[in-house]
């Protein structure tokens, strides 16, 4: 095998998930001694080259005259708190007031952004292109370089003819709202997938297939979710599962004596609700009070509106902190359902309870309960009792952590980040003919 040095172009999605988990792949290229380009969204600007990475960065809509320095991704937090509302509605409803408005902001990015693209790959010159999103830049794919998606959000999202609906948030054992769903879907959805892609048509990119609004690669496509948990249906042969994807780059953590020194038969748990759901104060401080009265001990990921709320005497937390270096330290997480904690909690063998709030959170919620491994509540109808009977229920299942820990030993066996950057790096020396 070539040890020529790769140049290697990563896109992700403006949103922490997507960017951590291209920085966990990228991170372990960039020790393999390739070099690594991001064209993450301008907000980014700082983070990714304190890592070892090269930036070359994007805006996606024009800057606004007073923006100043931006936080990592402030692009999409602002936009999801002035959508929160839409959260509390069932999923169907939120088709209309919710995932069209959402896409509708996500593809006038890609056209804001792709004369930049075109500049960055001439500029950067990659050997080939990787795609953590959810909408296609048409650039990306007229490059002359190969191009690798990676579906780091809901694995329903690759579909199959025997799996719920993406987005639904429905069970696997109960089709009967399925096909309404899918209507719904496409009544809501069809006219704006038209117009896209007869804009990436334009753009010389290949036609999208109907309601699909990003290209599957020919090259290859990757996929984040442990098999254990996976949905059955069938792939080609350029899919590749990666079980999990932790970054290496996440500072140690401490525990904080109130944490570490707990009382005998008290838990250790974490609760995060991803950069996006922790801005919504109001549930945050509904969870803080809840769990006030838990003989537990909490470690809390406070997020962007940190300053907003106070954590009760049995917590520690912080804006941000280092979740990889958390997890193994807890007996439990509490999450939004964002693929990356998912993921992350079974690669670490922690049971979960999910309170979903958007997108592919509804999905990885009802997964992770169906398959026995969490419990999914309702996240602004929980009552109190309904809390502390999952977290008594879930600490208490000896078996279930048991076959956790079994799980997470296969997983981290299965090393994920290394499968992505073998399948990667091996697309761009076929390229290259090396």
């Amino acid at each position: 095998m070539s040890n020529e040095k790769l140049t290697i172009l990563f896109m992700p999605e403006s949103a922490y998930g997507p960017t951590n988990q291209c920085i966990g792949i990228g991170y372990r290229l960039l020790k393999e001694g390739h070099r690594v380009v991001f064209a993450a969204e301008a907000s980014w600007k700082g983070k990714l080259t304190a890592l070892g990475f090269e930036e070359d960065l994007v805006d996606l809509a024009p800057p606004a005259e007073d923006a100043g320095e931006q936080d990592a991704g402030q692009f999409w937090k602002d936009f999801i708190r002035e959508t929160a509302p839409e959260f509390r509605k069932p999923t169907v409803e939120q088709l209309e007031t919710f995932m069209k408005p959402t896409w509708q902001a996500l593809i006038d990015g890609a056209l804001y952004c792709e004369p930049q693209l075109k500049a960055i790959i001439e500029r950067v010159k990659p050997d080939v292109i990787v795609e953590d999103n959810v909408v296609a830049f048409p650039a990306l794919l007229t490059s002359g370089a190969p191009f690798v998606r990676i579906v780091s959000c809901n694995p329903l999202e690759v579909k199959g003819p025997d799996v719920a609906p993406a987005y639904s948030g429905y069970p696997q054992n109960d089709r009967s709202e399925w096909d309404s769903f899918k209507a719904e879907y496409r009544r809501t959805h069809f006219d704006m997938w038209k117009s896209f892609n007869e804009w990436v048509v334009a753009q010389g990119a290949p036609a999208l297939e109907e309601l699909e609004f990003i290209h599957e690669s020919e090259a290859a496509n990757l996929y984040v979710f442990p098999e254990v948990a996976d949905y059955d249906r069938p792939l080609n042969s350029t899919w590749h599962r990666m079980d999990s994807s932790v970054r290496e780059t996440d500072q140690d953590y401490e525990l904080p004596e109130l944490v570490q020194n707990r009382p005998e038969g008290s838990a250790l748990i974490y609760l995060s609700l991803g950069s996006l759901g922790s801005a919504d104060v109001d549930l945050m401080r509904r969870l803080v009070s809840v769990l006030s009265s838990s003989p537990h001990r909490f470690i809390v990921s406070k997020g962007p509106q940190h300053a907003e709320f106070e954590l009760a005497d049995n917590m520690v937390g912080s804006e941000f902190l280092p979740q990889t270096k958390i997890m193994p330290l807890v007996d439990l997480v509490i999450t939004h359902g964002g693929n990356n904690t998912i993921t992350e909690a079974f690669h670490f063998g922690k049971p979960m309870i999910v309170l979903p709030l958007f997108w592919d959170q509804y999905d990885n919620a009802q997964r992770v309960d169906e398959t026995g491994f969490g419990v999914r509540l309702a996240t602004y109808a929980f009552t109190d009792d309904e809390m502390h009977g999952a977290l008594d229920r879930l600490l208490n299942d000896r078996a279930l952590h048991a076959k956790m820990q079994a799980n997470a030993a296969e997983i981290q066996k299965r090393d994920g980040l290394g499968v992505a950057a073998k399948v990667i790096a091996d697309v761009a020396r076929k390229h290259k003919g090396l």
